[in-house]
């Protein structure tokens, strides 16, 4: 027999477990709970999302530095105002929790990401700052690592209801009547909020940082 919840929620809160890893582990509850929505949106944040608009607040705007690619110094900041940096400086977050994962697991900690921005806007904010060097934003690992740990809050904040409700233990499947039971608790957006606004609090680990030898051997049990 396994206990599919409690070890669920054990494994959010485990800073050596990969979100990559726990996401079809919690997909497999979703269904085995008919929990469709939830499954739905653990499907979209695990592959992830085709259009900007359909993004949950907590992958859009995410707020960046626009820098310049230099021939002579490589990439620096860009001559920007504070109404440029509010247009052009915020990402939309498409990737899925795998892309997103390896960008924060590839960097370190104080560092980020660089996206370049996509032409049309590159075009504009060239005219508008009379540059014509190549431009993107850098967007920091912190950040990244943000997204993650909302879902993973998430997440843990649906097994804890589901735990609270009575169906932890040991379950290879569930009774019509415990799915009966827990059914309100297919809402997602009721967690991610919730995750949103209690983040700080709750015992979600970020990202962990991968040490060099990891990086070139992979990890070793």
């Amino acid at each position: 027999m396994s206990a599919p919840v409690n070890h669920l929620e054990q494994r959010t809160q485990d800073a050596n477990e990969l979100l990559e890893g726990i996401m079809p582990s919690a997909i497999t509850l979703a269904m085995m709970l008919r929990h469709r929505k939830m499954a739905t949106w653990l499907r979209t944040e695990f592959e992830g999302y085709s259009d900007s608009t359909l993004t949950p607040p907590y992958r859009r705007e995410l707020p960046g530095h626009i820098v310049a690619r230099s021939p002579q110094y490589g990439w620096i900041p860009a001559p920007v105002d504070d109404q440029q940096k509010v247009e052009y400086g915020r990402l939309n977050l498409n990737d899925g929790v795998k892309a997103v994962e390896k960008i924060c697991l590839s960097c370190k900690k104080g560092t980020g990401n660089r996206v370049v921005l996509p032409s049309e806007e590159m075009t504009k904010l060239q005219s508008r700052i009379n540059l014509s060097a190549e431009l993107a934003i850098n967007v920091s690992r912190d950040t990244y690592s943000d997204v993650l740990k909302t879902i993973r809050a998430a997440i843990y904040l649906w097994t804890r209801e589901l735990v609270a409700l009575g169906v932890g233990g040991e379950h290879n499947s569930f009774s019509p009547e415990e799915r009966n039971k827990v059914a309100t608790l297919d809402n997602p957006e009721q967690f991610w909020r919730r995750a949103m606004d209690e983040l700080d609090d709750l015992p979600i680990p970020d990202t962990r940082e991968v040490g060099f030898f990891e990086r070139v051997f992979g990890r070793t049990g």
